[in-house]
């Protein structure tokens, strides 16, 4: 588990950009309830999250369509609520930093570590804007 007080300003950057922090797994559980499209972002310390994912994710809300709601749990930090969200993005294998994309309830589309890895925030963006033109 990592300091909270380590973790803060990436916390910090996604709740800025509007991303509502669940950290129960019933946080999850109603997040996922809603309708409409959430996107959840399973955020981390690692370079590929501070220097693609979370730029990425925030790059892909500047056009007009986009997620109902907007998510984030913190792997290695919020264990029990980055557990649930792993939960109901299986088939994919547990993996941060990821980000996943719900339509009432139901896994539509998936961006894992190694999408991420090697790819820069705009081809990051621009996958997530392309799906966002299919499900939102």
């Amino acid at each position: 588990m990592y300091p909270e007080e380590l973790v803060k300003p990436m916390r910090q950057e996604l709740v800025n950009a509007g991303f509502q922090e669940l950290y129960t797994a019933k946080d999850v559980e109603d997040a996922l309830q809603k309708e409409g499209t959430t996107l959840v972002m399973v955020n981390s310390v690692c370079g590929c999250a501070a220097g693609t994912a979370r730029p990425g994710a925030i790059a892909s809300l500047q056009l007009d369509k986009q997620p109902d709601h907007l998510t984030t749990v913190f792997a290695g930090v919020d264990v029990e609520s980055t557990s649930k969200a792993r939960e109901m993005m299986i088939p994919f294998p547990p993996s941060s930093p990821s980000i996943a994309l719900f339509k009432d309830g139901q896994l539509v589309h998936m961006l894992e570590r190694h999408h991420i890895e090697g790819r820069s925030a705009e081809m990051i963006a621009a996958n997530l804007v392309g799906a966002y033109d299919e499900f939102c």
